[in-house]
């Protein structure tokens, strides 16, 4: 009987060792995953700042400039698993879409995304928000 005892004292210790070393290595793979993600967005925040500097230049150039820094921001977003999704002419999907307004419009088949106002990032499970659209109006 102390045998039992002792084996089932060291198998308590072994499991409440493990199910600390399971939160340590999980505090530290969430660490990293943060410093890769930030580092990831370091090169967009260097841009931005670029962007700014040049505030008193030509408006087009701006404007251009910040249309590049938006295109490697939606990048890293892709290099992350989130594809950013903003297309018109596709039909609605529940799973991608949120619609805010419907209208009617006789050129496009009921059911249409005719308008993106904010585009949606990513798919299925791994999905950060929905597009948000009008939607050509069913008959």
């Amino acid at each position: 009987m102390q045998e039992l005892e002792d084996r089932w004292r060291r198998a308590l210790a072994d499991l409440d060792n493990l199910r600390k070393r399971h939160v340590r290595e999980l505090e530290r793979e969430r660490t990293v995953e943060r410093s890769r993600t930030a580092a990831a967005f370091l090169p967009v925040l260097d841009n931005l700042e670029l962007a700014l500097s040049h505030a008193d230049a030509d408006s087009d150039a701006i404007v251009e400039g910040i249309r590049a820094v938006r295109d490697q921001a939606v990048n890293v977003f892709e290099l992350l698993g989130y594809p950013r999704h903003a297309e018109t002419g596709v039909a609605f999907d529940p799973a991608r879409h949120e619609v805010v307004s419907v209208v009617d419009d006789p050129d496009v088949e009921p059911g249409t995304v005719v308008q993106v106002l904010r585009p949606g990032y990513g798919d299925g499970d791994r999905q950060l928000r929905p597009a948000t659209v009008t939607v050509a109006k069913r008959e």
